[in-house]
């Protein structure tokens, strides 16, 4: 990205057989030569020093599977290590081994490690090592590890020339190279340009870079070489030391022999890795390094006292020599023998075993290998193409090590020698160090054997145990009944991830066959519903209810780990009562969360084995605190122990910042830990699992794109890391590992890291021992079900017993390789708030996050940033209002954007990195980013959009820019750019996450899309139904529209459709890959949904679930001719805009508040004039009331509104009179066609101008009045009519005085779907679902509500999170999350649900402080309660005076003393003091709500009643319904409307449960009405007939998709005779039967008896004996009568001359049913020959059953006959006839049926000439038609339709066959099933 001199192309060649293939071009970046080699592939993430030095790649083109290279540069070549002195420092030989290096992407000059001292690049020349990049290395790598090992060569560019620019074909591999991938060669070879950064503005080639005209193009010409097998020659005479050599061990660590000598190990160099030699010499040993063949059996002496085999290249077979002087040392038994890769090998073939060539051998990091002795499994690395045979070892010889993945052998050992070897890398570099204890175990065998002679008699003696015992020691738990405890409403650093969790862990669980309950009072989780935990109990998680809940249920075992910090802390709390319940806590002991929960205990026992903590002191008082920081030194972190999400934490520079943040943190904790402060080292985090055999991997390690200062919550984060070393990397991993083990952690946990960025200094910051944020966003990142695997292994099963649910092959102890970049972006919505302060720090403000995936950083932080906000469109320069310098030095929100407009405007990496420490690579690529989108805008000085350079509109989606970005920078529009990226054949290409990069196959549906790739990964067979999810996790959108999106997914799989889901939050359920069929994580925007919708051929999309993400591009969706299922985009569009809803209930006479469009602040203020203040200012499309205002003065209303426009720049604002004191009342419905099918209707407890999300619901209604609810139900249907609504629908009204006004419709599923669907046990999206798709769905089915049953829903706000924002409700909504709760009243309903919110109830005093005269008088009587029930009670100032004057006792507090003040009257000594339980504080006329330099006393309080944990209310009738429900005195004990119960426990051992039976196809079969009758007209069928033939056609669609074959019919036969040509009825009947299990005999006429006069009376009887029912088609009109007299088997008439084709009719109605969900109502227009039509006669006469209007376009000689005409009279059903098809006849047509026009038919040729082209159906005649109508024709067609009508979407006829087999079958299956 950088400025780099221009390089040469390089071209890839493969020899696969005796095919030599092309790969694929791209840009060199090595030496300036061509190679040929052993094609080979490593999955590695990190270490490429070490592995292109790594001996054991001699003469291999190394293939890096991970996309990102050279990120890290190279250290300095010239350092000398201080042991090995003469040896490199940092490297595995002095030189590069490998012949040639191909990368993806590479990082160029712009490398970052403090280490660094040049590029890859530059040390590839400087050893002349050749390297290629804009390589697809996944899809390379997929070959390799198809066909096997390959030879490959780079052959260098010649030059190039000048070719005409014609059209390319091929595949467009990474970085804007474009070649027919995988040709045969001597194809010519395109090459269009060169890559990733050249493309600069005065580069080599002239002013303008790369950006070139299009009239030629240049091709590369490229030299020529021999192939070269390096297997045939013996590479390791290349490798091996010319010459003896000692190294000897420092003084401070040798061993001595006895005799005074040191402790010596012959090392045999057969390619010997130096770190090899660094773990002896460091050992202690003294080494001499010999060459290959050097005969030390004889030369060596007897001074040496153990042989060590080194790894090495090539083939061990040539190498007969080594083996012979091994064999020799063996056979003198003098010494213990180890040995390593080669060594291994060699050591096996001196045995006598043999060894075998691999397909593709192992190079990766990752690799588990497990000890045959003690059952223990490493993770290990490995560099090897051949392996030991192990069925060929003598009988002395065992296993030792085997491949946990494809048992191949890992390593042997012998049963009385010392004598050992592996396959892996003990030594590791590059990769993890778990078995570096080997050396340990060589070195001990060797002093022993010295010490007593008798060891060389005895087997080495290898650490971990035995297997046996082991297993006995930790046995596998088999609990029939678990308790999970989920983490209750959403809450910002407890969201959306714990539903997903606890939700793998359920499934795991299951998959055990164990009982599970559940309790969670989060309604809206999925967990929560039917299909996962048997039981579930809504009730809070604390301590109290989890007590009551164990003792009711019982309990074997508990997880406390899937809940967040809410569910550990009850952990902790009953940790003593545990054991007295029966219960067992499974996983991580609750006394090592404690541990790392109490920052001291965390500190001391990382002290005890050595692991860097940050200078550190807790304190539990201020005092404590101020004496801790004299030792320490400012600045220090303050961090509150038992705190989620860095609660109560924050930096301090001095004293004053010290005691204020200590005054919050003691707030919420009684500890607080004072460390000191790294700001600016690098965080870096590693996820880690263990089991309880003390198996351990470290899973996804991620970098922090900000330094440490902010949480890690509200950081940037790239996973893997991309900055880190091999040293670095595995330095923090085997620290991780060693803390887990330590901690004695059982499943998965968290592990934080500060890394100084200029040394290896590091420190740990925290441990979670539990599920938490990063570990979703791990899950996600790397495809491995975290949740799900820590669930089983708190069963104490081992890692390596669980198998890769990806792969299906591996097992799950393995740690991934990605071979992407994942790039997690928090989202903020701190503008929701008055007063919030925006400044980052070390508490989380997050409310959600969004993770992209690329093959780039550049375009996983484009697609990332796209994410956050839909009106982000990717890293470029923005109006954002910030002063730069600020924003960079103290980070906010809007830091990303302060980043672009930063490099816009001229700052160099240099100056940002010095404001804000962000390590320099990331700020290299966001400049290359930002100065290539300067270059794209200026190429609009020679170039439009149609004519842009190919390379450059392909590099600039490579780098992540959307085709919105590159509209703004061309001028031009989103649908051009794409119109013009289509036409260049730009598409992205489809790429799996498999969690093994490619090295095994995978069965994975989890999915991204990149243009950094040359080919798909998967086919697009499905052809599924697109769900849209609900994107980023932000107040307005939470877990509910997940629930919604799971829900639609689970009904569509259910019915057998095939369903993907694209989404991008990995907080969610709906993003675990097993939820859906295909899954997407990607951007939900045009753009993208639509290259998806393309690329899978999608059959429509669902968007209605997602909420208002998806809602905001369907309109632009539907016009891209894009199957919306559902309500029409336009209809939805009507009712998000709120000018044409407002007319729209004009329209329908449904009232609505006064509301005005705004065109001028003139006209506004005369409207508020009018209708009198308050008012509310609404845009269009919004979430939760974004910008959405209350305007109580004139003043107000211009900022107002230029606020409002902000958000909705292209749509108009409303102005609506704000109604006080009126009733808010909620309507979730579902509708089928405009008709509602189910609805539930809500109240709220707050008056109207609280946000609906705000709100307390309740449910069903308590208090509404039957005719309010009356007059809501017809206002719900007459809109869901109007809107012609199909799918889910919510209305929310607001009544007063029995009057009823809508304030707004959401066409689409609600916030409050999923508590009213479990409230009344009716699933709302299930209906609305199946409504859409067109399943049947029965309309409002019967409820079983129990009597003195109420739900109550309460919102879950996070204002301690937020530092400074008021915690008052208005239109604006502020709640992060909701709980819902059950009880006899709805009393006992809130009192449970406001617990759950974690709301203390209280217990003494009560403070009053009450603004508004009406809501004193109003809360009159339950303060009156409040006295009466014993509290003591306070007031402010005039709230005080009146209680006091009505006579209650009350106490005087003044809001904000002076100082002077005593302190028994001081408010704010009362709050900092925790002296109130509750805080009653009800604002005036919700002023606040006003901006104003002003800070009340009122909000004071309110704050300092947050920040010190009081409970506060702020609404008048909320203060009411708590204080009558605390007057109730309810004991809170289990009732039964506390759970609801999925499945009973068993009695007998556990069994999955199965899916409740529907109503079977054989129960529908039997149903029928036609079993063994003829079928020879469509009169014989009533609408009763049609409607069970297409239920059971329905049926045979889904049982063909989930089965492809049915065995209804098995054993019967069919006989087809077909006396008149026939393609479709002949073989779709055909097809159908055989689809059925049946056998057909099909008979042509040209080929039958008839030929010899055979009559059809005698055909029928003839077919009769043989089949069990005939088809028959033939000419005459009475052919199908005859038939049926002469057959005792049912005749099928397939049409009888000109009579009837009754199939074909019911399969057109089907079609026509499918298609557009019914035929009542539609206006169906047949054209062409409607005489001779048997097709339009048959349907005609069926259509008497439903309510249509028909169409006739057909000249007089070919018009319908007068008896079926006379028939559509008589029906009434007749309307426009004409000779011609009229624009105004199309226009008005649901359904065009067009039939063939023939010449020959006409009578009158001058009649056939005019009216020919009036009845031809083109595109340009559907230019009338309606956006959702479809074209049908029963085929074969001449030219009536024309071929430009067939990429029409609404062009049905050939989706007409389809359903005609369905049809066909569900008509054979009714006639002839026994």
């Amino acid at each position: 990205m950088a400025d780099q001199e221009a390089e040469s192309m390089m071209a890839l060649e493969v020899k696969d057989g005796e095919h030599i293939i092309r790969f694929c071009e791209g840009r060199s970046f090595g030496a300036n030569r061509s190679v040929a080699g052993e094609l080979v592939f490593q999955t590695g993430m990190v270490g490429y020093p070490e592995s292109i030095t790594d001996p054991s790649y001699r003469g291999q083109i190394l293939v890096v599977t991970f996309p990102l290279v050279g990120n890290y540069g190279v250290p300095p070549r010239d350092e000398y290590d201080p042991i090995l002195k003469d040896l490199p420092a940092y490297f595995e030989a002095a030189e590069i081994h490998v012949a040639g290096l191909i990368v993806a992407s590479y990082a160029g000059e712009t490398y970052s490690h403090y280490l660094a001292n040049s590029s890859l690049g530059t040390w590839l020349k400087e050893q002349n090592v050749p390297a290629i990049c804009g390589v697809d290395t996944r899809a390379l790598t997929k070959r390799i590890r198809e066909k096997g090992s390959m030879l490959g060569r780079l052959l260098m560019q010649t030059g190039t020339e000048q070719v005409p620019d014609g059209s390319v074909t091929g595949a467009l591999t990474p970085n804007g190279v474009m070649t027919p991938v995988r040709t045969p060669l001597p194809v010519p070879t395109p090459n269009l340009h060169a890559v990733s950064g050249r493309l600069t503005v005065n580069g080599a080639h002239g002013p303008n870079g790369y950006f070139t005209p299009r009239k030629t193009k240049e091709v590369s010409t490229y030299e020529e070489i021999d192939w070269w097998d390096p297997n045939t020659r013996n590479l390791v005479a290349d490798v091996s030391t010319s010459k003896p050599k000692i190294y000897s061990p420092s003084a401070s660590v040798a061993l001595k022999h006895p005799s005074g000598r040191p402790v010596r190990v012959v090392c045999v160099d057969v390619g010997l890795k130096y770190n090899q030699l660094r773990c002896l010499i460091n050992r202690g040993v003294e080494v001499e390094v010999v060459p290959w063949d050097y005969d030390f059996p004889k030369l060596a002496g007897k001074e040496y006292d153990g042989l060590f085999i080194s790894n090495g290249p090539g083939d061990p077979a040539m190498m007969a020599d080594t083996v012979n002087h091994i064999k020799a040392a063996m056979d003198e038994a003098r010494t213990p023998i180890f040995g390593i890769c080669l060594g291994h090998q060699l050591l096996a073939r001196a045995t006598g075993a043999d060894t075998l060539k691999m397909k593709f051998g192992n190079r990766g990091h990752n690799i588990p290998c497990t000890n045959l002795l003690s059952g223990k499994c490493y993770i290990t690395s490995q560099n090897h193409g051949y392996a030991v045979n192990a069925n060929t070892l003598p009988e002395a010889w065992r296993e030792l090590f085997v491949n946990a993945n494809d048992n191949s052998n890992e390593g042997i050992r012998h049963v009385s020698r010392p004598y050992f070897s592996v396959q892996f890398h003990p030594e590791s570099a590059p990769g993890p160090r778990d078995t570096e204890f080997l050396f340990d175990v060589f070195i001990k065998t060797i002093m022993n054997a010295i010490d007593d002679p008798r060891v060389m008699a005895q087997p080495v003696s290898f650490p971990g145990g035995d297997a046996a015992e082991n297993a006995a020691r930790r046995p596998r738990l088999h609990p029939k009944k678990v308790l999970v405890l989920g983490s209750g409403g959403l809450s910002i650093g407890q969201a959306g991830e714990f539903d997903y969790s606890g939700s793998q862990a359920i499934k795991a669980l299951k998959e055990e066959g164990i009982y599970t309950i559940l309790i969670n009072p989060n309604i809206a989780t999925i967990q929560t519903s039917r299909g996962l935990a048997d039981k579930v109990y809504f009730l809070p998680v604390n301590a109290d209810f989890v007590r009551k809940v164990i003792k009711q249920e019982r309990p074997d075992a508990i997880y406390v780990t899937f809940g967040g910090q809410t569910a550990l802390s009850v952990g902790i709390q009953l940790k003593d009562e545990f054991e007295g319940l029966g219960v067992q806590v499974l996983g991580t002991p609750i006394e090592t969360i404690i541990t790392t929960e109490d920052r001291e205990l965390f500190a001391r026992s990382m002290e005890s084995i050595g692991a860097p903590c940050a200078k550190s002191k807790s304190a539990s008082n201020v005092e404590e605190a101020l004496d801790a920081v004299e030792d320490i030194g400012y600045p220090v972190i303050i961090r509150a122990a038992y705190a989620l999400g860095g609660l109560g934490s924050g930096f301090a520079e001095n004293k004053e910042q010290l005691l204020e943040l200590c005054n919050k943190a003691f707030a919420v904790s009684p500890q607080i830990l004072i460390e000191r402060s790294m700001k600016g080292w690098k965080e870096i985090e590693y996820e880690v699992v263990r089991d309880a055999q003390d198996n351990c991997i470290t899973v996804c390690n991620m970098e922090n794109f900000d330094p440490l200062g902010i949480h890690t919550g509200d950081s940037v984060v790239v996973a893997p890391s991309q900055t880190l070393s091999d040293e670095d990397y595995q330095m923090l991993r085997s620290t991780a590992t060693k803390v887990i083990r330590h901690l004695g952690v059982i499943g998965e946990c968290n592990i934080q890291y500060a890394l100084n960025p200029d040394s290896r200094e590091f420190c740990i910051i925290e441990v979670n021992a539990r599920l938490s944020r990063s570990s979703a966003l791990a899950s996600k990142a790397t495809g491995y079900p975290l949740a799900f695997i820590a669930a089983k292994l708190g069963l104490n099963i081992p890692l390596n017993e669980i198998k890769n649910t990806v792969t299906k092959v591996t097992c799950a102890c393995f740690e991934p390789s990605l071979d992407y970049v994942v790039v997690k972006i928090p989202r903020w919505d701190l503008k929701k708030f008055t007063r919030v302060s925006t400044l980052l720090g070390s508490s989380m403000k997050s409310v959600g996050e969004v993770m992209a995936i690329g093959r780039t950083f550049e375009e996983a932080i484009q697609k990332a940033i796209r994410s956050v906000d839909p009106s982000n469109l990717g890293f470029n320069e923005t109006t954002a209002l910030m002063s730069i310098d600020q924003e960079l030095q103290t980070p906010s929100d809007q830091r990303m954007f302060a980043l672009a407009n930063a490099m816009h405007s001229g700052y160099s990496v240099e100056k940002i990195w010095q404001m804000t420490k962000i390590d320099k690579w990331f700020l290299y690529r966001l400049k290359g980013l930002s100065d290539f989108g300067k270059q794209l805008r200026e190429l609009t000085k020679n170039y439009h959009v149609d004519n842009m350079p190919t390379r450059t509109f392909r590099r600039a989606k490579e780098l992540g820019f959307s085709d919105r970005q590159l509209a703004l920078f061309w001028e031009s529009n989103e649908q051009h750019v794409r119109r013009a990226r289509l036409e260049y054949g730009i598409m992205p290409v489809v790429k799996q996450i498999d969690t093994v990069a490619a090295e095994f196959p995978a069965y994975t549906n989890y999915l991204y899309t990149t243009y950094n790739g040359a080919e798909h990964d998967i086919d697009f067979e499905d052809q599924g139904v697109m769900v849209l999810g609900s994107g980023v996790y932000r107040i307005g959108s939470s877990v509910e529209f997940d629930w919604c999106s799971v829900r639609a997914v689970r009904t569509l799989r259910d019915a057998g459709m095939k369903t993907i889901m694209v989404n991008y939050n990995p907080e969610t359920v709906s993003t675990d890959y097993d939820e859906a069929d295909r899954l997407y994580f990607e951007n939900i925007t045009l753009e993208t949904v639509l290259d998806i919708y393309q690329l899978e051929r999608s059959s429509g999309v669902v968007l209605s679930m997602g909420g208002q993400t998806p809602n905001n591009i369907s309109l632009a969706l539907y016009r891209a001719n894009v199957r919306v299922y559902g309500t029409s985009p336009e209809m939805i569009d009507t009712a998000e805009n709120r000018y044409k809803f407002s007319r729209m209930l004009d329209r329908l006479g449904v009232d609505q508040p006064q509301w005005k469009e705004l065109t001028s602040i003139e006209d506004a203020k005369a409207f508020c004039d009018m209708v009198e203040y308050p008012v509310l200012v609404r845009p269009s499309y919004v979430l939760s009331g974004a910008a959405m205002n209350t305007v109580y003065s004139e003043p107000d209303l211009a900022s107002y509104l230029a606020r409002a426009v902000e958000v909705s720049k292209d749509y108009p604002v409303v102005i609506t009179k704000y109604i006080e004191q009126a009733k808010e009342i909620e309507m979730d419905a579902v509708a089928r066609n405009g008709t509602m099918i189910g609805h539930f209707i809500s109240e709220h407890v707050e008056n109207a101008g609280v946000h609906s999300g705000d709100a307390t619901l309740i449910l069903p209604p308590q208090d509404l009045d039957p005719e309010t609810v009356r007059k809501i139900e017809e206002a719900t249907r007459k809109i869901g009519d109007a809107l012609n609504v199909t799918g889910p629908y919510n209305i929310q009204f607001i009544a007063k005085d029995n009057e009823i006004k809508v304030i707004e419709c959401n066409v689409r599923a609600s916030r409050s779907f999923p508590f009213v669907s479990k409230v009344m046990g009716l699933d709302l999206i299930e209906m609305a679902t199946k409504a859409m798709i067109g399943i049947p769905v029965r309309e409002y089915p019967p409820l079983d509500v129990p009597p003195d049953y109420v739900g109550v829903k309460v919102p879950q706000f996070s204002f301690s999170r937020l530092s400074g924002a008021d915690p008052v409700l208005g239109v604006e909504m502020a709640s992060t999350g909701e709980v819902a709760c059950f009880g006899r009243t709805k009393y006992e309903a809130y009192l449970k649900g406001l617990i759950s919110t974690g709301f203390k109830l209280p217990k003494k005093n009560v403070l009053l402080s009450i603004g508004p005269n009406k809501d004193r008088k109003e809360l009159l009587p339950a303060v009156e309660k409040l006295h009466k029930m014993g509290f003591k009670l306070y007031g402010t100032g005039n709230t005080f005076d009146f209680y006091k004057d009505n006579g209650i006792p009350i106490s005087f507090l003044e809001a904000m003393s002076d100082e002077g003040q005593r302190q028994e009257y001081s408010l704010t000594h009362a709050l900092a003091n925790n002296l109130i339980d509750l805080y009653i504080n009800l604002p005036s006329n919700n002023q606040f709500r006003r901006p104003a330099s002003y800070v009340s006393k009122g909000y004071r309080t309110r704050r300092m009643a947050v920040d010190y944990q009081t409970p506060l209310v702020t609404n008048v009738k909320i203060a009411k319904i708590l204080i009558e429900a605390i007057s109730r005195n309810y004991d809170l004990s289990i009732t039964k409307n506390d759970y609801m119960t999925f499945s009973e426990m068993p009695t007998t051992p556990a069994i999955l449960p199965q899916a409740e039976p529907i109503r079977t196809l054989p129960e529908l079969l039997r149903m029928s009405p036609f079993k063994g009758k003829d079928i020879v007209s469509v009169k014989q069928f009533s609408r009763e007939d049609l409607h069970l033939l297409f239920t059971v056609a329905a049926e045979m669609r889904l049982g063909v998709q989930r089965d492809g074959c049915l065995d209804i019919l098995k054993g019967r036969v069919l006989c087809l005779m077909f006396f008149e040509p026939s393609t479709r009825t002949s073989s779709s009947f055909d097809t159908a039967m055989k689809r059925l299990g049946g056998e057909t005999v099909m008979i042509n006429e040209s080929h039958s008896s008839t030929r010899k006069g055979e009559s059809l009376e005698d055909t029928i009887r003839t077919l009769d004996m043989y089949g069990d029912a005939i088809v028959l088609r033939h000419p005459d009109n009475d052919s199908a009568e005859i038939a049926t007299k002469y057959a005792d088997h049912p005749i099928i008439n397939a049409g009888n001359g000109t009579r009837e084709h009754p199939t074909q009719a019911f399969l057109d109605l089907f079609t026509i049913r499918e298609e557009l969900g019914t035929v009542n109502g539609l206006t169906i227009t047949f054209t062409g020959d409607l005489k001779y039509g048997r097709t339009v006669h048959s349907l005609c006469e069926i259509l008497k059953h439903y309510n249509v209007t028909i169409q006739l376009a057909a000249p007089a000689s070919l018009a319908l006959p007068s008896k079926v005409r006379a028939s559509l009279q008589a029906r009434g059903q007749l309307s426009i006839e004409s000779d011609r098809l009229t624009p105004e006849m199309v226009a008005k047509s649901d359904v065009l049926y067009c039939t063939r026009v023939q010449k020959e038919r006409f009578e009158d040729q001058d009649l056939y000439e005019m009216v020919k082209d009036e009845l031809i159906v083109n595109a340009r005649t559907l230019r009338d038609a309606k956006k959702k109508m479809i074209v049908m024709h029963p085929l074969p067609r001449n030219m009536e339709l024309s071929k430009d009508v067939d990429d029409d979407p609404r062009a049905a006829y050939f989706r007409q066959m389809r359903y005609g087999m369905f049809v066909r079958m569900a008509l054979l299956a009714l006639v002839m099933a026994p």
